[in-house]
């Protein structure tokens, strides 16, 4: 596995690998990550890449994700 490029931000970190014929982004927080697989056949170069991080719906989708997996974790340790 061979990282393709990072983009470090202030809350999340993106961090793009290549590995067995697929794109993996990664994006991280201080507890959280999401990992999403892109077969290589889907995209072109890693500019289709960037402009799939840079995708506005697409930020709006797992930003979501985050708060949705937060809510998630606080009720199971609410149950405990």
């Amino acid at each position: 596995m061979r990282i393709v490029f990072e983009v470090p931000g202030e809350q999340v970190k993106t961090t793009v690998f290549h590995w067995n014929q697929k794109y993996l982004i990664k994006f991280e927080t201080a507890m959280y990550e999401q990992t999403y697989k892109i077969s290589e056949m889907d995209v072109f170069s890693d500019d289709d890449i960037r402009k799939l991080i840079d995708d506005q719906e697409f930020q709006k989708t797992w930003v979501k994700q985050f708060q949705s997996m937060h809510q998630h974790l606080q009720e199971a340790i609410g149950r405990i």
